[in-house]
């Protein structure tokens, strides 16, 4: 049986969804359960934050745990800016007719007070809209509103979790808190909503007091890799590269089983606005550098590597591959000139 926000792999792996339909089809189905995913940061702008963003409001969505840390003190905030489903027109128009239908099933003394508790009560309305949310979920992947934040209600669930890394000095609560967490998942397939999410949000910050423990770091990650190994969940850690040692960075890069990199675009960079179609609407660049290779030792064949950041109508993210801007007058001299390279007096940087 299908259980909504889990869906079937190749080599016997389920995955559950990113929250961003393009890096599901990017990555061949969405992140591995049982999978380490580990983003590495841009210092010039917060693009991983999307990333994590979608993440969890998926998982929030389909009523799976969820454990978030983060460097800062009140790590309750971050949840509040996670974002909402966008409910398309026909979703609305059939939850209205559904919630018409149950109306009239209602006696008609107690009708009235029904409507009238429905749009006089915040506490009701937020019932409604809950109830909207319920039918208008995908059964693995949503498109998410980054204008819109959830509702308070959804935040509130016994299954979402926060802990801020000040709290944990040394690493073993964190890691014993990770562990709990972890062991409360169930793991029979006919559970609904047994696949868990752990975000880890900056790992190496200077404001965490273990910031300057390599080792400890890495025993960590290690301790976390094997754990979720042996568990319906995924973890994705996101930190900052330009903190650690060159040869700390490769060695965490190694850890992960899926290896992400965001990256941001230079606001005056001519060149390359020349160069790739599309660059005004970029926001930055995504690069993935590893998949998950879970029950095989086939590698994956990406078509591409690099793919532009876009938010579609400015509120849902949208991963697009990078197209090469056609040969103008505004990128070199044209083919269609007749001139040849040589005889050009003003030589481009692309003329060749």
């Amino acid at each position: 049986m299908l259980i909504p926000g889990l869906k079937p792999g190749p080599n016997g792996t389920t995955f559950i969804s990113t929250g961003i339909p393009d890096l599901d089809k990017i990555l061949g189905g969405g992140f591995a359960l049982g999978s380490l995913v580990m983003v590495m940061e841009d210092a010039e702008a917060p693009h991983h934050l999307l990333l994590l963003r979608n993440f969890m409001s998926q998982g929030v969505i389909h009523n799976q745990p969820l454990l978030y840390t983060c460097p800062s003190r009140d790590p309750r905030a971050f949840l509040g800016t996670l974002p909402c489903p966008i409910v398309s027109k026909e979703d609305k128009s059939a939850s209205i007719d559904q919630e018409k239908e149950k109306g009239l099933k209602i006696a008609w003394q107690y009708k009235k007070y029904f409507v009238e508790n429905q749009h006089g009560s915040e506490n009701n309305r937020g019932m409604f809209v809950l109830r909207i949310f319920t039918y208008t979920r995908k059964e693995y992947c949503n498109e998410f509103d980054l204008r819109k934040p959830l509702e308070r209600h959804l935040l509130s669930a016994q299954h979402i979790g926060s802990i801020s890394m000040q709290d944990s000095p040394n690493l073993s609560s964190l890691q014993e808190r990770c562990s709990t967490f972890l062991d409360q998942i169930p793991r029979n397939e006919g559970s609904v909503g047994n696949a868990g999410r752990i975000a880890i949000q900056s790992f190496c910050a200077p404001q965490c007091g273990y910031s300057d423990k390599e080792w400890d770091m890495l025993f960590f990650i290690s301790s976390l890799k094997s754990m979720v190994r042996d568990s319906h969940s995924v973890v994705m850690i996101t930190f900052p590269p330009s903190l650690l040692s060159q040869s700390l960075s490769t060695r965490w890069q190694h850890m992960a089983d899926t290896l992400l990199s965001v990256r941001a675009i230079p606001d005056e960079d001519k060149d390359l606005g020349k160069l790739l179609t599309g660059y005004q609407d970029m926001i930055g660049l995504l690069h993935v550098h590893k998949v998950a290779q879970i029950n095989t030792q086939v590698p994956v064949i990406f078509e591409a590597s690099t793919f532009s950041i876009k938010l579609q109508r400015r509120r849902s993210l949208v991963l697009e591959r990078l197209n090469q801007a056609p040969v103008d007058g505004s990128s070199g001299t044209s083919y269609n000139t007749g001139s040849s390279c040589s005889s050009s007096s003003k030589t481009s940087a692309f003329d060749f």
